[in-house]
């Protein structure tokens, strides 16, 4: 495995055992009442168990089948991130850094899921961001890894437009 590789893994390896050490910690020191703030009427912690996907989308779905999807759209996600962290080439990508941990970081954020998803039936939330009455949805580590991608992702798609 070559360099480019290894530092691709190392991310995912964090950003995933951080995830992982987060949630446990959550889960077992917080109740689902417990509200920790922060910044007080900015960010609390707390503790939160979504069985949907982003933003408690399909939530109120049929256990089963809600969960079957959900494991499913992550197995294809990270599929096809790993296809693009071997070989960026097969979409037409250049090989640069940001590309490389953009990738690493969506890939580790959905791996912190899926793991929930796959072992629990639901993901563990707990950072809680709002100002007055407007309150983000709860998230996560992995929650944080994947938007940070994304947002590396597309600024690495307008730098490299001709």
């Amino acid at each position: 495995m070559n360099r480019r590789l290894w530092s691709s893994a190392a991310i995912i390896f964090a950003v995933a055992a951080l995830d992982r050490i987060t949630k446990i910690y959550i889960r077992s020191a917080l109740t689902g009442y417990d509200i920790h703030p922060v910044i007080p009427g900015i960010f609390n912690i707390v503790h939160v168990e979504n069985p949907g996907a982003a933003f408690g989308m399909l939530a109120d779905s049929p256990n089963f089948w809600s969960h079957f999807f959900l494991v499913g759209i992550s197995l294809v996600e990270m599929a096809i991130i790993a296809a693009l962290l071997w070989k960026p080439s097969i979409a037409k990508l250049r090989d640069t850094a940001w590309l490389r941990v953009a990738l690493s970081l969506v890939f580790a954020g959905a791996l912190g899921n899926f793991w929930d998803r796959l072992f629990r039936g639901t993901v563990t939330d707990f950072i809680q961001v709002y100002i007055g009455s407007y309150e983000y949805p709860s998230f996560n580590v992995a929650d944080s890894a994947i938007d940070i991608g994304a947002a590396l992702l597309l600024i690495e798609l307008l730098r490299s437009r001709k």
